[in-house]
């Protein structure tokens, strides 16, 4: 059965629940990073360690932002207060930022490349941090949802691929904050959506003339995870694509739950201060403690 959680309503007309981007959440308060550290040799390849209080060892949430999968639309900085936020929780965040097009290298296939490596240096922040690795979820938003997904199906690429690495680390599961599981639903809508062309740059080509990157980047061609995924739908991920994702995972044997946030703005949800933060941070706790 697919899981849908309580519509939140949100509209522009309404003064309470205002609709935000991104220089909203670029100013809400955050806390101080435990640590900046760089997971590759680029100026890019860094993420942003917090730690709870207390000894640990404690489960770690990775947060990808998402940006259209290309610079100038969104940093970081866009995640540091939902990073924050479940630190207060908890849980230890780690906040990546990457190359995306337009970026050195950016594009196929730096940007998976990139999602890869930052998840695996936690191995490497584990020697020396309070952190549990057998409790990793991924957290993404819009193009970051996407990468939360695929970083759950990274291990089930093919050895040969060139953006599966060689060994890479199991989470425990996936949250996707409005943002597609199945890019085959943003087919010919990426220049609707984010105001240019998207999948052509950072494939390297259109569909028919790159099926293998397409196949490797989709999550639900390598389904099933063998996960819990967690599909938030709002205005990038429409409640039927989530509905369809989520019935092809359980379908694989897999669980997945739908939560709706209906009329939703597509930033709100990344806010701590906003309402329809509650139910996204219900399902990131819950997916970072769960019993394994």
């Amino acid at each position: 059965m697919i899981v849908t959680s309580t519509a939140w309503a949100q509209t522009p007309s309404d003064n309470q629940h205002a609709l935000i981007g991104p220089p909203q959440l670029h100013a809400l308060p955050v806390t101080a990073p435990t640590l900046v550290e760089a997971y590759g040799p680029d100026p890019l390849q860094i993420g942003e360690l917090r730690l709870p209080a207390g000894p640990g060892p404690f489960p770690v949430v990775m947060v990808i932002h998402g940006g259209c999968w290309s610079k100038g639309y969104e940093t970081l900085a866009g995640t540091a207060p939902l990073a924050s936020a479940l630190t207060d929780k908890g849980v230890a965040t780690w906040n990546i930022e990457y190359r995306q097009v337009g970026d050195t290298r950016g594009g196929w296939p730096g940007t998976f490349q990139d999602w890869g490596a930052a998840l695996d240096h936690l191995r490497v922040l584990a020697r020396t941090q309070p952190l549990d690795l057998k409790h990793v979820v991924t957290v993404g938003h819009s193009a970051g949802a996407h990468a939360a997904l695929w970083l759950a199906a990274r291990p089930r690429l093919p050895a040969d691929s060139e953006v599966r690495g060689a060994d890479p680390l199991k989470v425990s599961a996936a949250v996707a904050i409005d943002g597609p599981g199945d890019l085959r639903t943003l087919y010919g809508f990426d220049k609707d959506i984010c105001g240019r062309p998207i999948f052509v740059n950072l494939f390297g080509g259109a569909p028919d003339a790159q099926a293998g990157r397409y196949r490797q980047a989709n999550p639900i061609e390598w389904l099933p995870l063998a996960v819990p995924q967690f599909m938030v739908a709002s205005v990038v991920l429409e409640p039927s694509a989530a509905q369809a994702y989520a019935a092809a995972a359980q379908s694989a044997g897999d669980k997945a739950t739908v939560i709706t946030l209906e009329n939703a703005g597509h930033f709100n949800m990344l806010s701590p201060a906003d309402p329809t933060w509650a139910p996204v941070e219900a399902a990131i706790l819950a997916a970072a403690k769960a019993e394994q």
